[in-house]
């Protein structure tokens, strides 16, 4: 009987989604009323107007709230609760970089960018058109969420940062141009990931990281163990002016890249092989016994890759000092070059960028959702052999 009462119901619904203007968004309203109202009854203990010993809070009338979907404008009558607030699940799970997106196309089209452009940027986004009135209220908190995250207090001391810039092509002046937009990646004394900072530099120099660090520093830094990067002078400049006592290691991987350039392609695989074992080694004494190796084997084939492993060697090992953490997590960038990776793969969607702050908000709200993705994973790095390697570098029990 309660079966085909449900059925019936259900029924007389439908015929009233087909009568609407728009069945389809009709439906949709009615859905996320329903899951308003099972998420309040959840938090209140009991249903509306139902008195019941289980009820631990009360609800004190609806407020309105538009709310934009990719079937349009609802206006949600989203109930109150008198302690603690509510916002609906649907509403707070909304991916903040698709709120980006939707802005960087009404900025492509202020801007002169082709229509033909903008058009499939919209469709791969599942939205055929946007109002002004639209674009103002995603831009306003959405912009808050990136400023605050990109100006937030950060803590006084972390184990490890990596550094690496991100290349666009951005819109500036009428001209577009490759632009330089350094991201920072950290783990901190929990072991878990952060991204410190997403910050636009008008070319990488001295001036330009220093300036960086410095801001880094105004947000309550005080104290790196280790900084990993690529071997760009300015970058090392920077590292040794602003932060005194940070071990500045070079990438492994980019210093390989470095020597391989000086051997020819049809022998860099057995080359690279060979050069690999050597940041493999379980110490130190092992990884300079390898680097002798290979440095007499090859000296007379390949003098130039010889002379820059030399060269650069001293950097690239640093992190054998830092015995207690994973080697193959601070022996290079890889960790950060993944992000900036899934970063690009987005970002190509919108290819030039109207505006340096366009990009900006775009990245930095796929950094948002990484970052709180982060929060609720395994530590990247252990925090009881960050806490050992703490004892043994500072002498703190």
């Amino acid at each position: 009987m309660a079966k085909k009462k449900d059925t019936t119901f259900f029924e007389n619904k439908l015929l009233d989604f087909v009568t609407a203007k728009d069945p389809m968004l009709e439906m949709l309203q009615w859905v996320m009323d329903k899951f308003m109202e099972i998420e309040v009854t959840h938090r209140t203990g009991a249903e509306k107007g139902i008195h019941a010993k289980s009820r631990t809070g009360y609800r004190c009338g609806y407020r309105i709230r538009r709310f934009d979907t990719r079937l349009g404008t609802v206006y949600l009558s989203v109930p109150k609760i008198r302690q603690g607030g509510y916002i609906p699940f649907f509403v707070t799970e909304k991916k903040r970089s698709e709120q980006a997106l939707i802005q960087v196309v009404q900025e492509c089209w202020l801007n002169g960018v082709s229509t033909r452009k903008i058009e499939n940027i919209a469709k791969r986004l599942g939205i055929e058109s946007l109002s002004a009135s639209e674009v103002s209220e995603i831009n306003n908190g959405l912009d808050e969420m990136v400023d605050e995250f990109r100006s937030r207090k950060l803590a006084a001391e972390y184990p490890v940062i990596w550094a690496d810039a991100l290349y666009e092509k951005i819109r500036d002046n009428h001209r577009i141009s490759s632009k330089a937009v350094m991201v920072i990646k950290a783990v901190n004394l929990e072991g878990q990931q952060e991204i410190l900072a997403v910050e636009p530099m008008e070319n990488e120099s001295e001036e330009t990281y220093s300036a960086l660090f410095r801001k880094l520093q105004e947000r309550g830094l005080e104290k790196v163990w280790l900084c990993v990067s690529d071997a760009h002078k300015g970058l090392q400049a920077a590292i040794r002016s602003t932060l005194p006592g940070t071990t500045w290691q070079r990438c492994k991987v980019h210093f390989m890249r470095n020597i391989l350039a000086y051997v020819p392609q049809k022998d860099k695989e057995k080359v690279a092989a060979k050069l690999k074992l050597i940041w493999k080694a379980p110490e130190e004494k092992s990884a300079r016994a390898m680097k002798n190796d290979f440095c007499e084997e090859y000296e007379k084939a390949f003098p130039k890759a010889v002379e820059c492993l030399e060269e650069g060697f001293e950097d690239s090992v640093q992190f054998y000092a830092f015995e207690k953490l994973d080697s193959r997590k601070i022996s290079s960038t890889n960790t950060l070059e993944r992000l900036n990776r899934e970063i690009r793969r987005r970002s190509s969607v919108v290819g030039v960028f109207p505006s340096t702050d366009s990009y900006i908000r775009l990245i930095t709200s796929y950094l948002l959702e990484y970052s709180e993705d982060w929060q609720t994973e395994r530590c990247y790095i252990n925090a009881g052999s960050i806490k050992v390697q703490k004892e043994v570098l500072f002498n703190v029990a």
